[in-house]
């Protein structure tokens, strides 16, 4: 995918020149799953997938935008006072909604634009499109009208795009990985305070191997709710005795001095995944620090059991692929990543392996399900930004 095909895409569609490109990546998260809604630490990076922009002003208050993923839904119109959500428009929605709320946020945006966009992020995949469409709009039109939006607002207007222009009850991980992604680094996030704080991770020797399983995730909204729900009673418990108001601020030991006080051993299993994950998550920043990535690995590798046996949002298809994943040489580690039941897998394998693993691994995959999985070598690259 470069910007030379998409300049060529615009000036077929719009007849006129692009007067500048952007991009924006899509995101993983590296360890800290189901931590963000228990007050804990995620670790996310930007990948070098992502989604890519050329822009040109226009003269009057029309927008008109154009995706080479959707070429059938052609160019899709609105001006700038018609900003509310039109299911019709459909992808188009996400760029409306971030449009809608700079300006409400108080900037100026004098007139219309022409767009074209295309990603190259794998559909379906979770490793969020949508975040890297709201963050791409965000860039393109700063730079577009020379508007000096911080990049913290953007990322939080990304989030309420998701929120209330959408209705998707999200957290603010994904805009954040996106937004302030940098090259060769993770990022440890508190998603309560968002304070943050990058980690040096040097993959020269490795890549990074998105394993999408194929299979969609029909469970995943409604068991997220329940283990929200879950988490929730264990805290309400924990409060009786401890001054909390999260789980994500106990230690290991202060839960397992306290468990006790949660009745039920299903609600007991995943307050402690939620209390030993973020600890994880924190002892991968120290690690990564020290240049222990065989530490790391093995970090990630318990955090998907934790997430198999405590958590269960894993199911069959994730499991298979991680645990044939761990068989191969020259694997770091691995696990599922994101909401789980269905969606993707990471593992980080060394680079004279990657053919092998994705060979072995893909067969043993098919053998088990009956379909096949898909495998994407990644890098960690840099957040949104102009080209």
């Amino acid at each position: 995918m470069t910007v030379t095909k998409l300049n060529t895409i615009f000036e077929g569609i719009f007849k006129a020149t692009p007067e500048k490109s952007f991009f924006a990546p899509g995101r993983i998260n590296l360890i800290g799953e189901h931590t963000d809604y228990n007050g804990g630490h995620v670790f996310p990076c930007a990948i070098t997938y992502g989604t890519y922009a050329v822009a040109k002003k226009r003269e009057d208050q029309l927008i008109r935008l154009y995706s080479a993923n959707f070429p059938d839904k052609g160019i899709i119109e609105f001006t700038l006072d018609q900003l509310d959500y039109n299911k019709d428009h459909n992808w188009a929605n996400y760029p409306k909604g971030m449009i809608r709320y700079i300006i409400e946020t108080g900037y100026q945006i004098p007139s219309g634009f022409e767009c074209a966009i295309e990603g190259n992020i794998p559909n379906g995949a979770g490793l969020s499109s949508s975040a890297s469409i709201e963050l791409l709009t965000g860039v393109l039109v700063a730079g577009l009208f020379g508007l000096d939006i911080p990049r913290l607002d953007l990322i939080k207007i990304g989030k309420q795009v998701e929120n209330q222009f959408i209705g998707v009850n999200s957290g603010i991980m994904d805009q954040f990985a996106i937004g302030m992604g940098k090259k060769d680094a993770g990022i440890l996030l508190d998603c309560q305070t968002l304070k943050y704080e990058y980690a040096p991770i040097q993959l020269e020797n490795h890549k990074i191997i998105i394993m999408n399983t194929n299979k969609r995730r029909e469970l995943a909204d409604s068991k997220y709710n329940e283990r929200r729900g879950e988490c929730e009673e264990a805290l309400s418990q924990l409060q009786q005795k401890l001054p909390i108001e999260a789980l994500g601020q106990l230690s290991e030991a202060d839960f397992d001095e306290n468990q006790y006080l949660i009745t039920n051993e299903i609600v007991r299993k995943r307050a402690k995944h939620a209390v030993y994950e973020n600890t994880r998550t924190i002892r991968a920043l120290e690690e990564l620090k020290a240049g222990n990535l065989d530490a790391f690995g093995q970090l990630i590798n318990q955090s998907h059991i934790s997430l198999r046996d405590d958590y269960e949002v894993t199911g069959i298809e994730l499991d298979s692929l991680v645990e044939a994943a761990w068989k191969q040489p020259g694997v770091l580690g691995a696990r599922m990543t994101g909401a789980g039941f269905g969606g993707c897998a990471i593992a980080i394998v060394e680079n004279d392996q990657v053919e092998s693993f994705i060979a072995n691994v893909g067969a043993a995959y098919a053998e088990k399900i009956g379909y096949e999985a898909d495998f994407y070598a990644a890098s960690i690259g840099d957040g949104a930004k102009e080209l």
